[in-house]
This record gives C-alpha cells, structure tokens and sequence, in this order.
C-alpha cells in the first residue's frame, strides 16, 4: 500500500513516538528497538498510519508484573475511590469524543458519523454504568442456628481482554469497565489491525487517576497473547473474536483452567412476519447488514420475509440500499466506509461470487466501489441476494461485510426451526405487530441476545452474550459482575464447635 504524511489526533504526540505505536506498560509507552515493527494502515486512503512495535515474551512479563503491583493497589481502593476515578475518564472520553472517533475511523474504516455517534460514546456509558456499580458490589450475609455466614466478592486479580477490530474502543471499555470496576488489574491485547485507540484509553486511564499497572496496552501478535493466555498469574482471559480463535483460547486457558468468557462469531436471522410495519423492518435489516459496512458480529445477515410480503419489502429495500451513500470515511455524509484490509474485502467479495454460482439472486450491489480521494481503500457496494436456501454458505457462513440473504418463509414453526439450525447462537431479531407471536418465537429461538422490532441495539444495562458457539459468559449489565469477581463464603461460629470426641 502507498504511504503518505502521518496524521495523529492533536494533543497526543507522545502516543505515537517517530512513527511508532509501542505497548503501554505501568503507566507509559515502553520502547525496545530489537522488537519488530508492522506497519498500520488506514483502510480507506492506505496511507500508513503508524508502526506498531511487536511485544515479545519480555514485554508479556513484564505486564503481568505491573499488573499485579497496580491490582495491589487498585483492589485496595474501595469501590467509591475507584468509580470516582473511571468517572474522571469517561469525562475525558466524552470531551475528546470528536478526536477519538477521528482516530477510530483512520485505523478502522468506519463512517465517523458512526464513530463519533456511537464508538466513543458508548464507550464512556459503559465505564459510567460500571464506576456507578462498584461502591455497591457486595456480598450475602446468611442467618444460621447459633452462627451466621457471610460471602465476600473479590476480584479475581490479573485479566486479559482481547480486542476485535471492528469497534476497537468500545470493546476495550466494554471488557475494562467492569474488570477495574470490581477491583481488577487488565491487560489488554488490541487486534493488530486497529491498535491505535486502546493505546489513547490506557493515556486517559492514566490521566484520570488509574494506578500504573491496572490497565496495560500489550502491542502484539497471537504469540503474545498466548503466553499470557497459559500464564497462571492470569485469572482470567475476555476475548472478542471468531469461533476458530475462540476455540484455541479455551484450549489455552485449560491449562490453568483460568475463567473465560467469550463473545464469538454469529449468523443471526432477521424474522420479518407477514404483519410487520415494512418499512420498519427494511430499516432494521439494512442496519443489520450494512452498518459498520457490515463488520458487526450480531448482524441479522439471514433475513426471513413471510411469502406474502416478500416482493413489497424487496421492492422497499433495494429503493433504499440503493441510496445508501458509500465514501470517504472521515466525510460527514458517507454511511458505508472501506472494509478493514484488502484480504477481508477480498474473502467478502469471493462469497459474493459463492452466492451468484449457488443460484442467489444478486438484487443489488456485488461489487467493489472506486471512491475518489481514496482510490487505494477497498469500499464494496451493500449486497443483497434474494432467493436464498437455507444450504448455501452465503446463509450458513458468517461473512462479515455488507452481503444480506433474503429467504422467504411460510409459516411460524418453519421459520422457527430453520433460524435455529445453525452452530451459532449470538443474536436474532423479530418483527410483528402481534405481540405475542413475538414473545413466542423469541422464546424458540437459540439466542443470547433478541430483539422484537429493532435490530442492533446494545444498552450497556442488558446483558450481552452468546448461545451454542457464539460464546460463553456475559459482557454488560450487573451480570457482568459475576464473570469479574470470585465468592468467598466464611462461617462464623457463635456457640462451640460440637465435638464427638472426648
């Protein structure tokens, strides 16, 4: 790829020193020139963004270490001292929201209307939702016959998130918060395509108070994160990622047997009944499939339409696709952004030619996408194929970019067991007027998370997580407690122990 000047966001010249993106480690950037060096580019124009220094097994340990002398003091605080401090991050968050999301669409691709409405932002709710939990996390206090027993929530100790590349400081606040919420040390590998904006939140985390220590930023390939994976100073390991990557991570972590907790890949359906509001639904499964141009894990990208209502919402969907405005990223205007490198667009667009030598109907799109001024990025055009069957990869195979199938359905049991027969089990939506219909097939379908009449929706207050190989554990909400701190259990006697023995 061509390089050009580089470009950094205005007030953080230290995070990016000569060129290059270090590991943050106990509170600054560590440099070691004999690591090797990747290059970072911007998805859309090519130019190089940064080189990232690779961590090695030196750099590994030496995040555990300070990871365990900032959980010395970080797990000492209590839970009113430390949301007080997250608190002063998700306010630095929100005043360099713009910055940030700048940042975020340079390394990522995405449309910074999207960055700067949702990545930063949803971000910083989410550590505001945790700071405001951690001076209420606590035990149970259990009245017995002569004696009580009591639990304590303590926080497992040493975490290690792993980042994806698609919303890169959402998930990275989305697996902190509630780690350092409940008292936890994290260490934090970033996907190697998007390594820029974990690297700001570990600055911001610093800045607002955060011990050195508690939240690292490690630079790196999988070999790093499988060290810290097998070392047994690591409690616990959060991953964001596909199924393949998922399954050698819980190998890994067998090890140790060290708790784990998984958000996967998915191949969610789309349920459209007969009665449906059409242009709701068009609108929910356009933002199920085109959105993040595409590169979202919970997308609806099977979308069933009852029989009776099929051409009138394909007639509805391809008018509005068709208007969607596909460009430069950091333009206002622009909806659909470049796919994150050219061997993903290139892997998008070879099931694009899977589907049409299966017999889908291409409706729309199916092509690359020249923008002007960013002649270098890989922009492909939304993708919808009508006429699908259930066997065909396009609908089987999680594809990750702006590909939608369209499969028309008869009745409610039908459509019920075919969006349930796949591996995958992350998300599904329904659309209906009729209620309980809605409530009824929602509670059929194998999904961690549902919705009924809306799509993609992800409040920080609702547990987020994934059936069958779409993952394990929760992400959000106070269930997320649970999978960041360990019950301890103590007795305490009143009366004397009641001893057999003379």
């Amino acid at each position: 790829m061509p390089s050009s000047a580089i470009a950094y966001p205005e007030h953080k010249e230290d995070t990016v020193q000569d060129g290059i993106l270090k590991s943050y480690i106990g509170g600054r950037y560590l440099d070691n020139p004999a690591l090797p060096l990747a290059d970072n580019f911007n998805p859309a124009t090519g130019a190089l963004l940064c080189k990232v220094q690779q961590a090695g097994a030196a750099e590994a340990e030496q995040a555990v270490k300070s990871a365990e002398a900032g959980f010395a003091v970080w797990s000492e605080m209590t839970g009113a001292e430390r949301g007080r401090i997250m608190n002063k991050a998700v306010g630095i968050l929100r005043a360099r929201n713009r910055e940030l999301a700048e940042l975020e669409v340079r390394d990522n691709g995405k449309p910074i209307q999207e960055a700067e409405a949702v990545d930063v932002l949803s971000g910083a709710d989410c550590i505001e939702y945790f700071a405001g939990m951690a001076a209420g996390i606590h035990g149970e206090h259990f009245q017995l016959k002569g004696a009580f027993a009591y639990t304590r929530r303590e926080p497992l100790g040493v975490c290690l998130g792993i980042g994806a590349w698609n919303y890169p400081i959402q998930i990275a606040c989305w697996k902190s918060a509630p780690a350092l919420a409940c008292g936890n040390a994290m260490i934090y590998k970033p996907s190697g395509m998007t390594p820029m904006s974990a690297a700001l939140l570990a600055e911001i985390y610093s800045e607002a108070g955060v011990p050195d220590g508690v939240f690292n930023v490690i630079q790196g390939s999988s070999s790093v994160a499988r060290q810290l994976i097998a070392d047994e100073r690591v409690a616990k390991v959060s991953i964001t990622g596909s199924v393949d990557t998922g399954k050698a991570i819980m190998k890994d972590a067998a090890s140790t047997l060290k708790r784990v907790t998984m958000e996967l890949g998915g191949k969610s359906p789309l349920i459209i009944f007969d009665d449906a509001d059409i242009e709701q639904a068009v609108s929910a499964a356009m933002l199920a499939n085109f959105y993040t141009q595409g590169e979202i894990c919970t997308n609806g990208t099977r979308v069933f339409v009852a029989r009776s209502i099929h051409a009138a919402f394909m007639q509805r969907l391809k008018e509005r696709t068709a208007l969607l405005k596909i460009g430069d990223p950091m333009h206002p205007d622009t909806q659909v952004g470049a796919q994150v490198s050219p061997s993903h667009a290139q892997s998008v667009l070879k099931y694009i030619d899977i589907g049409q030598s299966e017999g889908a109907v291409l409706a729309a799109g199916g092509q690359r996408v020249i923008v002007p001024s960013c002649e270098a990025g890989w922009f492909i055009a939304p993708t919808i194929f009508d006429q699908c069957r259930d066997d065909m990869r396009i609908v089987s195979e999680e594809i990750f970019g702006p590909v939608m199938s369209v499969l028309v359905f008869d009745d409610e049991a039908e459509v019920i067991q075919r969006a349930n027969a796949t591996r995958l089990g992350l998300a599904a939506g329904v659309f209906t007027r009729d209620l309980a219909r809605a409530h009824r097939v929602v509670a059929k379908l194998q999904a961690g998370v549902c919705w009924i009449n809306n799509y993609n929706i992800t409040p920080i207050e609702m547990p987020f997580g994934g059936y069958k190989e779409s993952g394990l554990g929760y992400e959000n909400s106070l269930t997320a407690i649970d999978c960041y701190t360990q019950r301890k259990s103590v007795y305490v006697e009143l009366t004397g122990v009641a001893s057999p023995y003379a």
